[in-house]
This record gives structure tokens, sequence and C-alpha cells, in this order.
């Protein structure tokens, strides 16, 4: 029986990967505005992400942000409430939001920042707001928590984790602007 499950799930995880939409991601050199300083790097986060139903995301230049085996960790809450997270890596990542963020439209802005940086590393908690268009309602707010460190010569982003803010999980008032 045991076996039995082990072929079950084996061919469904099969089905799963041949039915996920690979997006190819070009090889690309960085911008130098984008990888000079931690400003550079959390506006860049932001702007590859964004943008209207119809306009492709410019993959290329978001993974140049990142370390080759950067995890990315949304945390979710699961039935119980108890968080749940899933690990993606830049491929993963991209195969999953991007059909969904050329069809819907997805906006992406930072209401708030908190920087910590000790020698080459930084710690990012960027509070943000999610729309469908530009200007349209805010469906979603949450934190990202990104990790970066200095190689001497530009900011790479090593870790990002986030969580949407829900009922049970409201953003902390020092995380949001003016602390409200």
């Amino acid at each position: 029986m045991k076996h039995l499950a082990v072929m079950v799930l084996g061919a469904l995880l099969a089905v799963t990967a041949l039915a996920e939409e690979r997006v190819v991601v070009k090889t690309i050199a960085p911008r130098a505005e984008d990888v000079s300083t931690i400003d550079g790097m959390i506006k860049a986060w932001y702007e590859v992400i964004s943008g209207p139903a119809g306009q492709p995301r410019d993959w290329a230049r978001d993974r140049t942000l990142y370390i080759g085996d950067l995890r990315f960790v949304q945390v979710d809450l699961d039935k119980k409430g108890r968080p749940q997270p899933t690990i993606l890596d830049h491929q993963q990542y991209v195969n999953t939001v991007d059909s969904g963020m050329r069809k819907n439209g997805f906006f992406e802005k930072e209401i708030h920042r908190v920087t910590q940086r000790f020698g080459s590393i930084a710690h990012v908690w960027s509070t943000y707001e999610s729309r469908r268009t530009a200007d349209g309602p805010v469906f979603a707010r949450g934190i990202n928590s990104i990790e970066l460190y200095w190689d001497a010569t530009r900011w790479w982003i090593a870790n990002a984790v986030w969580s949407e803010e829900s009922e049970t999980n409201p953003i902390p008032p020092e995380f949001l602007p003016g602390g409200k």
C-alpha cells in the first residue's frame, strides 16, 4: 500500500510539473542603478513585478538582483490559522506568477521601509500594497523581509520572505507610514 501511495504521488507531481508553464528567463547583465545601492535594489524589486494586464514582466532584470540559489518563502496561513510556507526558487516563482500578473495586471508599491545594516549585510522590512491597476483599490498588504549582501562591487538579494496582512495578522504600527 505504501508503495502504491508513493507511485500515485510521483505521478501527480509529474503531471503537475508538465502542466506548469516554464517561462524562459534570459541572462542579462545587471543595471548599475539597480545593484549599486539598497534603494536601487528595492526600487527594481517592485518595478519588475508591476505592470498592467497584457504587459510581460522583465524577469531577466529581476533575476540579476539575486544570488544563484535564492529562495523565496511566502508564508500564508493554513485553514487552521497556522503559518504555512511555500518555498520557491526564482524560476519556480516566475513560472507560478507570470501568467496571472500578465492576465490580471499587478502593481505592488512600497509604502514603508525599515533598513538595518551591519557592514556588508543588510535587512530590509518593506511594507507593500498590491493593486490590479496603478491607481486601483488595494486588494492586499503585507511585509517583504529581504536580506541583502554587498560583495564590494554590488548588492545581492540572498533571501526573501513575505506574508500578507490578515485579520489575525495585522501589520504592526512600526511597519506602517507614520506608525498607523
